[in-house]
């Protein structure tokens, strides 16, 4: 079986999921360039291949019609976006994911972006480097009310990584899980109840058509003046032309974000004007230890499929 890792450096940080797919006598297609791939270059890649282990790349319609060999897309992470889901069913390619998994990565970025934007960090460290030593107050996390939007794994894992720091957690999930909040001390509430207290709030739901924007107009004018947000999750939960102009009114006291409403960004990219804006290019979940694990789970979601079997986290 021939196997397309669409990811980048798959080789240097799946070295060993590799080596088990080639033990098992696949074939292991790699890509070579330092970013996701387009549809251009996945054209050429993708005309034999039996699975593929996918990253941030889109595989739509257009895309599996080109691969009529193709069984299943092993999803290198928890969203799946980027996957038409129907074209697939449709198509009979099996398509999971690896939910849990970039849990610890993500929830440590998480908490990275916080204090990063509420200490301005980044500010301090490139005026230091520059030989310049502006006195600047920051607010501490101490005390602060966090409010977490979604409560999935990756917000319970923050809940706990808060817990030191002597916050008031609460939380709205469309599907709360009461359990984990009341093990974690977190109090689950309303979405207006969560952005009206919030000192700080993390978005930590999936891209669907209902948490389109979820974080707009409407909802910034619940939150406090002076808030932090930090989104980790996907960019088009945050209207970014609302944020711009909640930071320049100083309705929001800083914003960190991993992900953007279009990826990958320019050096235009309007929040780009503002010091109080922190932000990484979706690398939340890029750890040696993830890396690893969601290798091999990847890996073994392709050949449970190719033997047959129903994958691990399969969604159609």
């Amino acid at each position: 079986m021939k196997i397309l890792a669409a990811l980048p450096n798959y080789s240097l940080y799946c070295a060993e999921a590799k080596r088990y797919l080639q033990e098992q006598g696949c074939e292991v297609i790699e890509n070579e360039t330092k970013g996701p791939l387009t549809f251009g270059q996945l054209s050429g890649l993708v005309g034999d291949v039996d699975g593929v282990i996918a990253g941030v790349d889109v595989w739509d319609e257009r895309l599996m019609e080109l691969a009529p060999k193709l069984k299943g897309i092993a999803r290198f992470g928890v969203g799946v976006d980027n996957i038409d889901l129907e074209a697939a069913k449709k198509r009979g390619i099996q398509v999971c994911n690896c939910p849990g998994i970039n849990t610890e990565s993500v929830a440590e970025h998480a908490l990275m972006l916080i204090l990063s934007i509420m200490r301005y960090f980044p500010v301090l460290n490139q005026a230091a480097r520059e030989g310049r030593w502006p006195r600047v107050m920051v607010r501490e996390l101490r005390g602060k009310i966090v409010g977490l939007i979604g409560f999935g794994a990756v917000a319970r894992n923050l809940a706990e990584k808060l817990q030191p720091f002597g916050c008031r957690i609460t939380a709205y999930d469309k599907y709360p899980d009461e359990m984990a909040a009341k093990r974690l001390g977190v109090e689950m509430c309303g979405l207006d109840k969560v952005l009206e207290e919030s000192d700080v709030l993390s978005l930590h739901v999936p891209a669907l058509p209902d948490t389109y924007h979820l974080l707009d107009e409407k909802a910034l004018e619940h939150c406090r003046d002076g808030v932090y947000i930090v989104n980790t999750s996907r960019g088009t939960i945050v209207d970014e032309r609302v944020v711009y102009e909640g930071m320049r009114a100083g309705k929001i006291a800083g914003y960190g974000s991993d992900v953007f409403e279009t990826e990958p960004v320019t050096a235009k990219y309007p929040l780009f004007e503002f010091d109080n804006y922190v932000c990484t290019p979706h690398t939340a979940a890029e750890s040696y230890e993830n890396y690893a694990q969601t290798g091999m789970a990847t890996a073994q979601a392709l050949l449970d499929v190719f033997a047959g079997k129903e994958p691990k986290n399969k969604l159609v």
